[in-house]
């Protein structure tokens, strides 16, 4: 071969490498393992812990009314990071009473501590295993939220969720727990068709279908329930009035406020704590 021949074979290559590169994947950023919460990213079958700037946060205090809930989580997260025996949350109920509001006021209480919060969203819980590992050898104290869980018939995230929380093979860590929060308490839909499954022995024992008994046994992996209700009137108008001075209302402006807070509800069809939240935003900005 001569050298001009060579030279025209490299550059043919060179062509076809570049081909080649724009449509592989660019590689994954590198870790910025400063942050306190990282969400999982995923592009093509490559997948990333991405730093989150900015946080959301709030404080304990700002949550009412939810004093036994506050206080389990907060007693199961400080025994996390005191590295002592701890379990995974599921928090379940109904909508805006505060269940996410908690996992994000944990990491702005304990972040100091070594605490860090990793999101992941439920279509990406088939790499739970991979986070896991990831984060395996890190001496910081790993939540994993997955927030408003719910699976329908034949998703694989449901199988890996299962997995990582009691069941496989390799153990997952004993810096990583698993905090997730659900409107449905069982995880996935039950039908009413699913009760002629069981069938009715002559000695009387019962054998529920196996169908009910798979959808169940993911929520009964997680260590510790915790059931939120909506808010009662007088609870709900509290949050209003609570809100309203963080948002520097004057006392004065505060109780004509309940004719319209309460009329709020009733256009909302719900009373609970992110819908006291709303109200008071929009009372604010209309009185301060």
């Amino acid at each position: 071969m001569t050298a001009t021949e060579f030279t025209t074979l490299i550059q043919r290559a060179e062509r076809v490498l570049a081909q080649l590169e724009a449509w592989l994947p660019p590689a994954p950023p590198e870790i910025d393992w400063s942050a306190h919460a990282f969400r999982w990213r995923k592009r093509g079958s490559r997948g990333w812990l991405d730093a989150v700037r900015h946080i959301a946060t709030i404080d304990l205090q700002d949550l009412q009314h939810i004093e036994r809930q506050k206080a389990t989580i907060d007693r199961n997260t400080l025994q996390f990071i005191d590295k002592k025996p701890a379990n995974n949350v599921l928090m379940t109920g109904a909508r805006g009473t505060g269940k996410s509001s908690l996992v994000k006021a944990m990491l702005a209480a304990y972040g100091d501590r070594g605490l860090r919060l990793i999101e992941v969203d439920k279509s990406d819980l088939g790499d739970l295993a991979d986070i896991v590992e990831m984060v395996a050898a890190r001496p910081e104290r790993f939540i994993v939220f997955c927030d408003d869980l719910s699976f329908e018939e034949g998703e694989a995230g449901y199988k890996a969720l299962k997995s990582v929380l009691d069941g496989s093979v390799s153990a997952s860590g004993d810096n990583v727990l698993i905090y997730a929060t659900s409107n449905r308490r069982h995880l996935m839909p039950e039908y009413m068709s699913e009760n002629l499954q069981a069938k009715h022995q002559p000695d009387g024992e019962i054998h529920p279908g196996e169908t009910v008994e798979e959808k169940i046994s993911l929520s009964e992996r997680f260590g510790l329930w915790l059931s939120f209700y909506p808010f009662k009137q007088d609870d709900y108008l509290d949050i209003v009035y609570h809100w309203l001075r963080e948002l520097g209302c004057p006392e004065a402006q505060i109780e004509p406020s309940r004719t319209e807070a309460l009329q709020w509800t009733i256009e909302r069809g719900s009373r609970s704590g992110r819908v006291a939240y709303q109200f008071a935003r929009d009372w604010a900005a209309r009185h301060v």
